[in-house]
């Protein structure tokens, strides 16, 4: 009886799938600035980002690699505009953060990545939801430190101010050290 039981539940896990398939969009490159125009190409037709990862792949050596999904069901619509933020240093990321926080840019994920150029950069991916009518501007708050003892208390500080954990990541550093850099968020009113 247990097993045709699970037989029946597993059919229909099957028949469900089936009616409502997921499209998938892999992106990968050593370019920070190729990936943009690849994430918005990818939006025109319809896909969603939905998670980003940096590092060594066994043909492409140090890329990016984005995954995006959509429907299939769902039409070619643009529905959403990507921006990509990557620097080694740390204050131009806050910095880039507010002006797209500002923008009605939401945070979606983050990474590290090794450039041929810059070292390892902290990259970050944020997301404009093009149909969206009521428009939220969002304050991002950076923390990049080298000592994990001291995280505890800054993500407090931030929290205290209003400010929700949306990502971290660890990396070297502009100067050659490694930090932990975590980025916050909160809804700012819009007047």
């Amino acid at each position: 009886m247990v097993r045709v039981i699970t037989l029946l539940l597993v059919s229909a896990g099957f028949v469900l799938a089936a009616e409502n398939p997921v499209e998938f969009r892999v992106l990968a490159t050593n370019k920070t600035s190729t990936m943009e125009k690849e994430l918005n190409q990818g939006a025109e037709a319809g896909f969603r980002m939905d998670k980003v990862m940096g590092g060594e792949t066994e043909f492409g050596g140090s890329e990016v690699v984005v995954v995006m999904s959509k429907k299939k069901s769902d039409p070619a619509v643009k529905k959403y505009t990507y921006k990509l933020l990557a620097t080694s240093r740390t204050s131009t990321m806050e910095k880039e953060l507010n002006q797209a926080g500002a923008e009605s840019f939401n945070y979606v994920d983050q990474t590290v990545f090794n450039t041929a150029f810059g070292g390892n950069e902290v990259v970050a991916i944020l997301e404009l939801n093009r149909e969206s009518q009521a428009r939220i501007r969002y304050e991002y708050k950076l923390l990049a430190t080298s000592k994990t003892a001291t995280i505890q208390k800054e993500l407090q500080t931030a929290g205290d101010l209003g400010f929700s954990f949306v990502g971290v990541t660890v990396g070297k550093t502009a100067y050659g050290g490694k930090e932990v850099v975590s980025i916050l968020k909160k809804e700012v009113p819009v007047p």
